[in-house]
């Protein structure tokens, strides 16, 4: 077997060395030794995982001259600590610059071994292998790696490419409602950007048309859902890889939800809950500022109704609480918080001006 076309690639300029493939579809990990040999000169390596995943899928992921790594699950352990001990076992492995790593799971898992390929003998390669809705739409693609500290979420990271992701769509289909849900609302991101992404796919209606099929997790809309993400999202990493201007759209609803989840201490909502309680306070927020039409506002909250993202605070959690997390945002600047807010269907604009 040869290997395919890629579905999306990720091309950030002519000359840049970390151009890769995105690969999306159905039972592509019985494959996966080919797409990796193809795509990867390494000939040892570290696949970090996490308990439900390896439990599911360990068998299926047949990878030569390869460790397994198992985490505990959940974004709490996105941590140094974690990092530590994936890095102990890569030194004991004695992987060389020419060895790989192999992120096989969620956006906590992807994220972390990002990091430590990024750093292990300052940098070799990495292959992601996303197992969920929210990274094969989002985490997966366009190389932000990190860790969690006391101070914020992601406070500690890089930007490094991928070599290659590979999103076998089949996997979704373990999926538990929850986990499920919180893929989609980073979905629903995309639809709430994608004209100031420089794409018109028509997302929001493609979304509403299809609500039924997609909570249904028919694999054929799942596949174009989950490419029109990437390309969206690969469209603006292709402009700007390390978040100088445009990159910061894709934050919509990021700023509020880091800040829910640096409160809750990462254990009270998934990153997607947290994002669509982000997104539901930006819309209000425009609103409020009439940025806004109401029949955008009204589209907008329909769609998140569709999914049932309409998730609340604890009734604990307090204004200032939220407003000095923010502060700590990796994306403030002068010590004022940078928020994404809408302005019209699919359209979105980058401002500093929010009174806190």
């Amino acid at each position: 077997m040869e290997t395919k076309l890629p579905d999306v690639s990720v091309n950030i300029n002519e000359k840049s060395a970390f151009d890769y493939p995105i690969f999306i579809g159905e039972n592509l990990l019985k494959n996966a030794q080919l797409y990796v040999s193809s795509y990867t000169k390494a000939s040892k390596f570290l696949i970090v995982t996490n308990k439900t995943v390896a439990n599911l899928y360990r068998e299926s992921l047949n990878i030569q001259n390869a460790e397994w790594m198992v985490l505990e699950d959940g974004e709490q352990y996105k941590n140094f600590d974690t990092y530590k001990l994936i890095m102990d076992k890569a030194l004991e492995m004695r992987l060389e610059r020419k060895d790989a790593f192999i992120a096989f799971g969620g956006g906590v898992v992807g994220d972390i071994t990002g990091f430590c390929a990024a750093t292990y003998l300052r940098g070799i390669d990495f292959i992601q292998i996303p197992t969920t809705l929210l990274a094969q739409v989002d985490s997966s693609v366009g190389g932000k790696v990190a860790i969690n500290t006391q101070f914020g979420k992601n406070l500690v990271g890089a930007f490094y490419q991928p070599k290659l992701v590979l999103a076998d769509t089949s996997t979704l289909c373990t999926l538990d409602k929850r986990q499920f849900k919180t893929g989609l609302a980073e979905v629903v991101k995309y639809a709430f950007i994608e004209k100031t992404a420089m794409c018109n796919f028509n997302f929001l209606n493609f979304l509403l048309d299809n609500s039924e099929l997609i909570k249904s997790k028919d694999l054929g809309i799942l596949k174009e859902m989950i490419k029109i993400c990437c390309e969206i999202k690969a469209r603006v990493v292709n402009e700007d890889e390390q978040e100088k201007g445009l990159r910061a759209i894709l934050n919509f609803g990021h700023t509020y939800a880091h800040a829910i989840e640096k409160v809750t201490n990462y254990t009270h909502f998934t990153h997607g809950e947290a994002v669509a309680i982000g997104m539901r306070l930006v819309f209000d927020l425009a609103k409020m500022r009439n940025m806004i039409s109401s029949d955008y506002y009204n589209l907008a909250i329909k769609l998140l109704s569709k999914f049932a993202l309409t998730y609340v605070l604890p009734d604990s959690t307090t204004h200032e609480a939220l407003v000095e997390a923010m502060l700590f945002d990796k994306k403030v600047q002068d010590n004022k918080v940078r928020f994404v807010l809408p302005v019209d269907v699919g359209k979105v604009v980058i401002t500093s001006d929010v009174m806190l």
